[in-house]
């Protein structure tokens, strides 16, 4: 496809893509540059980028399996059912999590191994599967790299410019900081999906002292994409109290985790 062809096309794309769209979590109506069409084919564009710069999928049938059943739960009863979502497990050390606008939702094998129960990573998956909803990532992309950019380069042929210019655009995605409004917002519609999927709440809470914790020992990556917001374990313990206090027989699968997933990482 030619350059000015190019522009032509996704110049169209915005035309008849932008507009304003309600948030589904915060119920408030939003500008949006591009239509949920278009996050499908940005994250179907850069899903295979981002997987290799963090050093691939784990290669483990069982953990990607189970990471992405656990996932499929959560992503059912969300805001946004219809869409093809996809849960990976990366190689790498890490201890982070992404999102990819369409649904595209990862990660590292740096955070899984931090883990204990299939309760926290189902808080894990969730608060990302709100960003999705939120198209949190796709608002961040348009406005730090430009929709044009990123599209022109979703709907370019595979050259060894645009694979450079692929890579080059991933490494700004995954260095992407969310607001703390966002993470804010994604931990609250994050622990309704996990509570709604069958996952006992707490699974959030534990994660977010995980986490700290590690962050006490070393600044990790975590808390660099997803700042923390002020109180954010006592607004989740709240949360719980005030809305899912009497829910009886929620899971939390520690074994189930530990066979599915630990066993696997300690062999590697």
């Amino acid at each position: 496809m030619s350059q000015k062809l190019r522009f032509l096309t996704v110049s169209l794309i915005l035309f008849l893509s932008s507009g304003c769209a309600v948030n589904p979590i915060t119920g408030e109506e939003e500008f949006m540059l591009m239509g949920e069409q278009q996050d499908v084919a940005i994250g179907k564009k850069y899903a295979p980028e981002l997987e290799k710069q963090m050093g691939g999928k784990i290669d483990n049938a069982s953990i990607q399996n189970y990471v992405n059943s656990v996932g499929q739960k959560v992503a059912n009863v969300s805001h946004r059912r219809s869409w093809n979502y996809q849960f990976v497990a990366l190689e790498d050390d890490m201890i982070n999590a992404f999102a990819l606008p369409g649904g595209y939702i990862f990660i590292t094998k740096g955070l899984l191994s931090k883990l204990t129960t299939e309760s926290q990573l189902a808080s894990i998956l969730a608060h990302e599967t709100a960003h999705v909803v939120a198209r949190d990532t796709a608002v961040l992309m348009s406005r730090e790299i430009g929709i044009s950019i990123l599209l022109s380069a979703a709907i370019s042929d595979s050259t060894s410019s645009t694979a450079r210019t692929a890579a080059d655009l991933t490494r700004q995605i995954i260095g992407f900081r969310f607001s703390r409004r966002d993470e804010k917002d994604a931990d609250l519609a994050g622990l309704d999906y996990m509570v709604r999927a069958g996952y006992d709440p707490n699974g959030m809470v534990e994660t977010m002292q995980i986490l700290e914790s590690q962050q006490k020992e070393r600044p990790i990556e975590f808390f660099s994409t997803h700042p923390n917001p002020e109180n954010r374990i006592a607004y989740l313990k709240s949360r719980i109290g005030s809305r899912y206090r009497k829910r009886e027989g929620l899971r939390i699968g520690k074994e189930d985790f530990r066979s599915a997933v630990l066993s696997h990482i300690k062999k590697n």
